[in-house]
């Protein structure tokens, strides 16, 4: 189970290493928190269209569906509003009534009776920073951890189902310094302009997280891609994204890597596998 907090970050966040475990056959879920009804539209081909801006929600769906498809999970909405990322100084408050102003317990509530319903064994999200500071990433950190957490548990939440526990919690890095840093290199080393020179200038002092595992998922690099693409309204074609040559990739960075948060199987670090410890304790 993957829990993200928008359509389109399922298609950027560990989404080879979806694909990958959907082609040896594991059942994988995308749990979408928010509609993203107040992501802006980054497509400069799309950015004008009226009839996206007067039906964003239901253009959101369609592009949720079609990744959906291209990756071969199975997806599910947790219904919350997007709550918009604030910019200016003072920043602005939230919206009223969006995904990040929920009570935990509460807005943890659908995600527990879908554990229990899915009944996964591994379970993905971002760190308690969110990735990067957006209130609903942020959000989706927090109760994601209150579902790992309360979802075995049968004292807690009774009324959405039979207790589930899953194994292992994760925290996905894809966008670490050291990732970016290879491409960066892999760029320059060949002649080729290096998208990712911004970003590392702009890094600074921000520490770095723990990266546990490295899943090798380079052959579904291009799967991940089509996907993103799908989210026509939430990516430029002809943007950084995609500014770095497949071969590149597969050469300089042929992992999605992850922070192993919580495991209640026995496994050693570094993995390479998300199921480490998951195939010896329960038998699959």
């Amino acid at each position: 189970m993957a829990v993200h907090a928008h359509p389109d970050d399922e298609s950027s966040k560990g989404a080879a290493s979806m694909a990958r475990y959907v082609a040896e056959g594991v059942n994988v879920l995308v749990v979408t928190c928010t509609g993203g009804e107040r992501g802006d539209v980054l497509n400069p081909r799309l950015k004008d269209d009226p009839n996206i801006a007067a039906n964003i929600h239901a253009v959101r769906r369609a592009e949720m569906d079609a990744a959906r498809a291209i990756l071969g999970v199975d997806q599910a909405w947790l219904g919350f509003v997007d709550s918009g990322l604030p910019e200016g100084d003072p920043l602005p408050p939230l919206p009223e009534g969006c995904f990040a102003l929920q009570d935990v317990a509460t807005a943890a509530r659908p995600l527990v009776k879908l554990m229990r319903e899915f009944r996964p064994h591994v379970v993905t999200t971002y760190d308690e920073d969110g990735g990067y500071p957006h209130p609903d990433h942020i959000q989706c950190h927090r109760i994601s951890v209150e579902a790992f957490e309360a979802a075995g548990d049968p004292d807690r939440y009774p009324e959405v189902g039979e207790p589930w526990q899953p194994l292992k919690l994760y925290y996905n890095q894809t966008f670490s310094k050291a990732r970016i840093s290879a491409l960066h290199e892999a760029m320059i080393e060949r002649g080729l302009q290096s998208p990712y020179e911004g970003w590392i200038e702009r890094w600074g002092d921000r520490p770095e997280r723990q990266i546990t595992t490295r899943v090798p998922c380079a052959d579904y690099f291009e799967v991940r891609d089509k996907a993103l693409l799908a989210h026509a309204t939430q990516i430029d074609p002809d943007g950084p994204w995609f500014g770095v040559p497949m071969d590149v990739q597969r050469a300089a960075w042929p992992t999605e890597d992850y922070e192993l948060a919580r495991s209640l199987v026995d496994t050693t670090l570094p993995e390479d596998d998300l199921f480490t410890g998951v195939q010896e304790t329960v038998g699959v």
